[in-house]
């Protein structure tokens, strides 16, 4: 591979992490402004670790599904969810990228401009350290490295374990299934995630949402294989794992949290930018990258740009964090599946809405009506949130 030759002019866009979030918004900006010279620094030797992002049909717009076409590897015309006391098959497109398309895409349309196995010390707004003491300078630096300390804002955990596997027989799942919670429901709201790739070969994931983030690889890794095991399939082999830490946002102060990460522009899980129920962080994402690509924006806007959009984010989805709230705080942990199972319930529209962080306020009033599946008084309890936006 051509190393990048570091010492060329300074480019316009510094890009720190190879994550999702500064991979799309490289993607974008070399497809909308190819004059701009951006560059990616990332401290591993690929792009992308070792993951799979996925996104509902309805989350993104026909355009913009149509800019990440080139990274979509498997695409499913639904889905289905299990409960104790409910099943569902939804007719919601749904997609995934793998980090293998994800690294070859964005190599490809950044060639010579990534600079892999670098560490960096600090950033600032317009100059990176290197852990080896090299500066490199650019016009705008965007900091997208995953999440960090987070004192200002009040999270759960939605923390995973997957396994690729190929199976010794076909495994006659045609779609995927988004949640499966008929398992046990260990440290909270568990449920197994799983995606088909081929007749024989899965993606399973056991989730847990959680009050702590401590990730126990080798249970969850187990929950897996048990799991396999109830559903009469036979592992012939582990082709991969994959394994995270995703933030689930129930209140906070994101002026604070950005102000406390520094003056240098913050994108991805660092600046808030995920679904604050599911995690989901690629729609974001693919919504910023369209943003900062406008055409009609300088290069020196779009650091505060991107924090504005950062900022109205977080302060248009206070109803998913209030029900957040409910599923951390107001449910038992054993018993916070129910409130996932009664949203299930909801029309298929409403559900897409939801997932797309569009929900009308008639939608949020149907969610919130009715009997709540928490007892009144916790539910009430979690209506005021502090330190919002």
């Amino acid at each position: 591979m051509q190393e990048p030759n570091i010492h060329a002019p300074e480019p316009d866009l510094l890009l720190v992490g190879g994550g999702l979030a500064n991979g799309l918004l490289a993607l974008r900006l070399s497809q909308t402004r190819p004059d701009l010279d951006v560059r990616i620094i990332e401290a591993a030797d690929r792009l992308g670790g070792a993951h799979t992002w996925s996104f509902f049909e309805r989350d993104l717009t026909p355009e913009q599904q149509a800019w990440i076409a080139p990274l979509i590897v498997h695409r499913w015309p639904g889905y289905s969810v299990h409960f104790p006391s409910e099943s569902r098959r939804l007719s919601s497109g749904y997609a995934s990228v793998t980090a293998d398309r994800f690294d070859g895409v964005i190599q490809a349309a950044l060639p010579g401009r990534i600079r892999f196995n670098a560490s960096v010390a600090t950033v600032a707004p317009t100059k990176v350290t290197l852990a080896d003491g090299t500066s490199l300078g650019a016009r705008v630096v965007i900091d997208g490295r995953g999440p960090t300390a987070t004192p200002d804002l009040m999270l759960g955990f939605q923390k995973f374990v997957g396994l690729e596997v190929r199976l010794a027989q076909p495994h006659g799942l045609a779609e995927p299934i988004i949640m499966d919670a008929t398992v046990d429901q260990a440290e909270g709201y568990r449920f197994l995630y799983v995606l088909p790739f081929d007749a024989r070969t899965l993606l399973i994931e056991d989730t847990r949402y959680t009050d702590g983030d401590a990730l126990d690889r080798a249970t969850l890794r187990q929950g897996v294989l048990d799991y396999a095991a109830r559903q009469g399939w036979t592992v012939e082999t582990i082709l991969r794992e994959e394994e995270g830490v995703l933030p689930i946002a129930l209140d906070g102060d994101i002026r604070a949290h950005l102000k406390r990460m520094g003056p240098t522009a913050q994108t991805g899980l660092r600046a808030g930018l995920f679904h604050p129920t599911t995690g989901y962080s690629l729609p974001d994402a693919v919504r910023l990258a369209d943003r900062v690509s406008d055409r009609g924006l300088a290069v020196d806007d779009i650091a505060s740009e991107i924090a504005k959009y950062a900022l109205n984010v977080w302060a248009s989805r206070g109803f998913y964090r209030l029900l957040d709230r409910m599923l951390f705080r107001a449910a038992q942990p054993e018993l916070r599946y129910r409130v996932l199972e009664r949203f299930y319930r909801l029309p298929q529209p409403l559900i897409e809405r939801f997932y797309a962080a569009g929900s009308t306020l008639a939608d949020k009033a149907r969610i919130l009506s009715g009997k709540p599946p928490v007892p009144l008084g916790a539910a009430l309890a979690c209506l005021f949130e502090r330190g919002r936006a």
